[in-house]
């Protein structure tokens, strides 16, 4: 079985295959991490100024549930651009967390990383469905047969804003 710091171990000072859906990276998270935190900035009607708050939240403590099992991932192409996953953003991934109907996973498949949202509705029948957020991409179909595994369940995502400019 490929372990996460095996992989890790393999291609260490390896360029990121563009042609992958999927680039791993082993994360430290032994480190404090404490980041400033404003909470309640308002997307609406902007708050007063009497209303400023700061906190702290500390990433690699506030964030990571399970630093042991827990790593990042640099996302390639565009098949979960409708769930707001994009190419180039970053997601951290959780082994650790089972995953459930609906959950945005990482797979290997066949020899291949993959991120699709996971479906097991079909369990019964025999089969699960990976399912891209992409109307462009089809749904895949995984039968016992395949050389098929869970890596983890997706439970942040990191974009770089910017770029993103509205105006």
């Amino acid at each position: 079985m490929l372990t996460l710091t095996r992989f890790c171990e393999m291609h260490q000072g390896q360029p990121a295959n563009p042609n992958h859906e999927i680039t791993i990276i082993k994360g430290d998270f032994s480190s404090s991490m404490p980041i400033l935190c404003v909470p309640g900035i308002k997307a609406g009607f902007p708050s007063p100024a009497a209303d400023y708050e700061q906190t702290g939240i500390d990433f690699n403590h506030d964030l990571i549930q399970h630093p042991n099992s827990t790593f990042y991932a640099i996302v390639r192409g565009d098949s979960m651009s409708g769930a707001g996953i994009d190419d180039g953003d970053i997601i951290v991934v959780d082994r650790d967390q089972q995953p459930e109907n609906g959950d945005v996973i990482v797979a290997l498949l066949n020899g291949e990383f993959t991120i699709k949202t996971f479906n097991q509705s079909h369990k019964d029948a025999g089969y699960i469905e990976l399912i891209p957020a992409n109307p462009r991409y089809d749904k895949i179909r995984i039968e016992k047969s395949d050389n098929f595994s869970i890596w983890g369940v997706v439970i942040w995502t990191i974009r770089h804003r910017r770029n993103l400019r509205i105006i």
